[in-house]
């Protein structure tokens, strides 16, 4: 659907994954109010598309999280600043106005007006490498997935997974505990993964829990096109010859196809696919526009999400005198002011 309404606001984040969540609420403790776009259909990023359910262990007073219950937290943090949200859209515009606020422009016909615009995109708008057979589309998004939200999806499936990263190996170990079966294509004996990962999942091999098809890479598919439900996956290896497996489910995971698309092209100082900041202030050399997470850099850039959330907040703070003009911000820890109404 296109929105034709021109929207009004202080700030327009770009990015809804985790660190474009804290920069909502950063910017709420301000009295700055945020709209914020995204291209995914869900917020939190790759946290979210990616690995929901993997736990991430460098988030401070959190021991150990999942990465989708970080993101239902950030969420709820940032709720009492009413953000709007604009989802399964990218921003392709960007102009600024003869007042100097600035035109951010999707490419569903959202329009934004604002002050400051915060850049949160990680790296970028990103989609994944899809393996090169005929009719892929036919099972894509029903029995051929690229992404793993929830495990139980799977449960007593036969699941065939391609690909020898950490994210192949990683589910391959904990799907293990539901499938029915698992079976895991590469195209060499070593895996590029996390030595312990590696270790388990040969483990797991031994015990006949885990069938390694290596060294093997997909040739075909057969199913039910017209359901999209699967039942071969047809691997060859270095000669040709072939071998089927029966599979329910194929999860590719060849990792990801990022691009900045259009940011690349604002005229911001860039380092290679980053954005350059300021690192006291997040600024970057446009004035009016900040960046904060993996999507910027700085010498000695720590690429972690604790780093992006201290960025955030030092976007925020310094967005501040662009929205109101002639005030000075007199900094107040959240102990003495509370969550701002």
């Amino acid at each position: 659907m296109v929105d034709q309404t021109l929207h009004h606001t202080d700030a327009c984040v770009i990015g809804g994954g985790p660190v474009g969540l804290f920069t909502v609420f950063q910017c709420g403790m301000v009295r700055i109010k945020c709209h914020v776009v995204d291209v995914l259909d869900a917020l939190g990023g790759q946290c979210a598309a990616l690995y929901p359910e993997k736990p991430i262990y460098d988030i401070p007073a959190h021991p150990s999280i999942l990465a989708g219950d970080l993101i239902g937290q950030l969420e709820q943090q940032a709720a009492p600043f009413n953000p709007v949200y604009h989802l399964s859209q990218q921003v392709v515009g960007l102009t600024r106005q003869d007042n100097g606020r600035w035109l951010v422009e999707t490419d569903k016909g959202t329009q934004i007006d604002c002050a400051v615009v915060i850049i949160a995109a990680g790296a970028g708008a990103f989609g994944p490498n899809r393996p090169p057979l005929d009719g892929l589309a036919h099972y894509e998004g029903k029995s051929v997935f690229y992404f793993v939200k929830s495990r139980e999806a799977f449960r007593g499936k036969r699941v065939v997974i391609a690909g020898g990263g950490d994210s192949a190996v990683d589910w391959a170990v904990s799907l293990s505990e539901v499938a029915a079966s698992v079976a895991v294509i590469h195209r060499r004996p070593k895996f590029r993964c996390a030595p312990e990962s590696a270790a388990r999942l040969q483990d797991l091999a031994s015990q006949g829990k885990i069938d390694l098809v290596v060294p093997y890479q997909l040739s075909a598919l057969e199913g039910d096109t017209a359901s999209g439900q699967l039942n071969t996956v047809r691997v060859a290896d270095l000669d040709g010859g072939l071998r089927d497996l029966p599979a329910d489910i194929l999860l590719p995971f060849f990792g990801l196809a990022t691009s900045l698309g259009p940011i690349s092209s604002w005229g911001l100082g860039m380092d290679k696919s980053h954005i350059t900041i300021d690192q006291g202030t997040s600024a970057t050399n446009v004035e009016g526009i900040f960046a904060a997470g993996d999507v910027c850099t700085y010498p000695g850039k720590l690429k972690l999400i604790l780093t992006g959330f201290a960025e955030a907040a030092q976007a925020a703070h310094h967005a501040y005198p662009f929205v109101y003009k002639g005030e000075h911000l007199h900094f107040e820890h959240s102990t003495s002011i509370g969550v701002p109404a």
